[in-house]
């Protein structure tokens, strides 16, 4: 972590410590009043459950990475970032909270990449807005595919925020036991067939809209198990 003086925040039952001057006033102020990625810790809380493994695109302050650790194990937990200030962060707060066996990794993740790849990943002010398309300095980071991930990992969660990079994930099957996934939109940077396009890859792998852990940007799904298919069918029926 850096030597710089350092913010403490405590959010949702998880400690977090941010050097001061990493972020700008309006995440600091978020991060005090419990607004910073409040959807996104709840989606956490709703969707991981006990022996799940978790794929988290987009790792912050490991805010959400805690409490996806708690809520299974940290060894169930595989999370990606790009931007490389951030990771003795993440490091020291997944320490803060007894999660420190979390499989965290540095890379900016896309849908293909060659191995040993590396992309221009441009680092914004405030760290939120960094992206791999974005405006910013930019700084030379590995670059990996979504699908060796899952490939990987086999989570049964998916939470993503790669800030537009989803675009590019959602154009072949994920082949792993997925229950839930949950991420968020940038319907700026892309057209709405994009949108389209992800709602229908779900669909394709039996999992449907969620309205628990949706609010505005923030899409999730669940599976649809046979069992609630027979249900429906019964009463539709005659």
């Amino acid at each position: 972590m850096s030597d710089r003086p350092v913010y403490a925040f405590h959010l949702k039952g998880i400690d977090l410590a941010l050097p001061q001057g990493l972020a700008t006033p309006d995440i600091v102020q978020k991060l005090r009043d419990g607004t910073y990625e409040e959807d996104e810790a709840n989606a956490a809380f709703r969707t991981v459950r006990d022996g799940f493994r978790v794929l988290e695109l987009g790792a912050g302050l490991g805010y959400v990475t805690s409490i996806c650790a708690k809520q299974t194990a940290p060894e169930n937990v595989m999370s990606v970032e790009a931007n490389p200030a951030l990771l003795p962060v993440i490091v020291d707060n997944l320490a803060r909270n007894g999660v420190s066996g979390v499989n965290l990794i540095h890379a900016a993740v896309t849908g293909a990449a060659a191995s040993g790849e590396m992309g221009d990943f441009k680092l914004s002010d405030g760290f939120t807005g960094s992206s791999l398309d974005g405006k910013g300095r930019p700084v030379s980071v590995p670059m990996i595919s979504v699908y060796e991930l899952i490939q990987s990992h086999k989570p049964h969660v998916v939470l993503m925020d790669v800030e537009g990079a989803e675009a590019a994930m959602f154009e072949r099957p994920w082949k792993c036991p997925l229950r839930f996934c949950v991420l968020e939109l940038h319907p700026r940077k892309y057209p709405p067939k994009v949108i389209k396009r992800i709602v229908d890859h779900m669909s394709q792998m039996g999992l449907t809209y969620d309205p628990i852990t949706s609010r505005g940007k923030i899409l999730g799904f669940r599976k649809v198990w046979e069992s609630e298919v027979s249900d429906a069918d019964a009463e539709q029926a005659p």
